[in-house]
């Protein structure tokens, strides 16, 4: 019984190793950000990928400011442009239990949305990725001033982070203006995206249950006069990027 058991266990071993990753049914999906659609009941984060949350801010060629978060969600919409997406599934996203990683494309197309994206210079790529090796997409865009290589930028990881100290990115980063670069791209009060009123705070106190910070619905009594790190469009986003709910929050039904 005891050998019976052991080859079971060493088939099913074999078999999650060898299988290929599960494939969605070609659907239409919802743009949540850059990074992040929907198909279904099923939300995907595009794997491979670093790209601008809502509410990152960028510089441009100019050195005017843009909201280069938004522009990456519009333009992964038009890539799509309501065609039918099919996502091959690679398990659960290890920052956020109820999302999954996802390779996923346009139907009938060889190129991922994740390739596309670094291509325009709206993505950067993830080395430790399991299938997103995009390094030369990402070194053409860069060349060509594509997207966000045009101007001067932060990685979107150091955004999401709240380092204001990480690396400048871009041709426009000129060091004679790094103090005022970061100040632009940082700002101290963060304009709010249509749609997203969830306020952001990042909060030492919130490594305990280890988050990096808070966020503030409009229900919540913190809300009114509360000077917010971030914006986020929904809890799920705000969960996703490290932060927990205040505690003096009513719930959304008991909120109106």
């Amino acid at each position: 019984m005891k050998q019976m058991r052991l080859r079971i266990f060493l088939v099913a071993a074999l078999l999650s190793i060898v299988l290929p990753a599960s494939q969605s049914s070609a659907a239409t999906a919802m743009v949540r950000d850059g990074s992040t659609l929907q198909l279904g009941n099923i939300t995907f984060r595009l794997d491979g990928v670093d790209v601008p949350t809502i509410d990152q801010l960028c510089i441009d060629e100019h050195a005017d400011v843009w909201t280069c978060g938004i522009e990456a969600r519009d333009q992964l919409s038009k890539l799509i442009d309501r065609k039918q997406v099919r996502c091959d599934d690679l398990g659960v996203d290890p920052t956020y239990k109820k999302r999954r990683i996802g390779v996923c494309k346009i139907e009938g197309e060889t190129t991922s949305l994740s390739e596309l994206l670094v291509q325009k210079g709206f993505a950067l790529n993830i080395e430790a990725s399991a299938s997103g090796r995009f390094k030369p997409d990402e070194a053409r865009a860069r060349d060509d001033r594509q997207g966000l290589w045009k101007g001067c930028f932060v990685a979107p990881r150091e955004f999401r982070a709240g380092k204001q100290d990480g690396p400048l990115l871009g041709a426009a980063c000129r060091p004679d203006r790094e103090r005022e670069i970061r100040e632009t791209l940082f700002p101290e009060d963060l304009a709010m995206p249509a749609g997203c009123n969830i306020k952001g705070k990042y909060a030492v106190r919130a490594r305990v249950t280890g988050n990096v910070g808070i966020y503030h619905l409009q229900a919540c009594r913190s809300y009114p006069g509360l000077k917010q790190d971030r914006w986020f469009c929904s809890e799920e986003q705000a969960q996703a990027e490290g932060f927990r709910r205040a505690y003096n929050c009513r719930s959304p039904s008991k909120g109106k």
